[in-house]
């Protein structure tokens, strides 16, 4: 059984790291994009902010059905109001105080709220808490983007320092 604490404090502790990579990144490298086709640094973490603020602010109105057409135009009533352009510090502030919102939000919903079933936008069905748990896996993985682009300017990822600096044998 997954139990929604976890996943709130797994979703919070994957935040942190989140926001300690737009930390560590070079300020003025921000738009650095390995290649031309994929997303710069800060545009895939301004896309962890708003995707994971808006589709929990959408359970959190109770939206039931996330399939149908005015999806998108739903998704940005729940949208941040950030200017631009967006700093790192600014950025990783957004990053941290968006997760401390939305966890404290959700927390504060009864077991019937995370049981219910809803329609994902791919048109599976899920229960909100398992809309959760997606939420946070697809966070993971563009935080493992991140991640790749702090080692390509020969940064050391956070979980990495920290993995590091605990004792052998631990």
């Amino acid at each position: 059984m997954v139990r929604v604490e976890t996943v709130l404090e797994s979703w919070r502790t994957a935040r942190q790291d989140t926001a300690q990579a737009v930390e560590d990144f070079p300020a003025g490298e921000l738009d650095f994009r390995p290649t031309p086709d994929l997303m710069t640094f800060r545009e895939i973490a301004r896309h962890i902010l708003e995707s994971g603020h808006a589709l929990a602010g959408l359970l959190l109105a109770g939206e039931e059905n996330l399939a149908r057409p005015d999806f998108r135009e739903k998704l940005k009533t729940h949208m941040l109001q950030l200017p631009e352009p967006l700093e790192p510090a600014v950025l990783a502030s957004a990053l941290r105080q968006s997760v401390e919102k939305r966890t404290t939000e959700l927390a504060r919903q009864s077991p019937d709220f995370f049981a219910k079933v809803i329609t994902r936008f791919d048109g599976q069905q899920v229960t909100r808490l398992e809309m959760l748990q997606f939420i946070k896996e697809h966070e993971l993985t563009h935080r493992a983007q991140l991640f790749l682009y702090l080692r390509l300017k020969g940064i050391v990822p956070v979980t990495t320092r920290r993995r590091q600096a605990r004792p052998a044998g631990r």
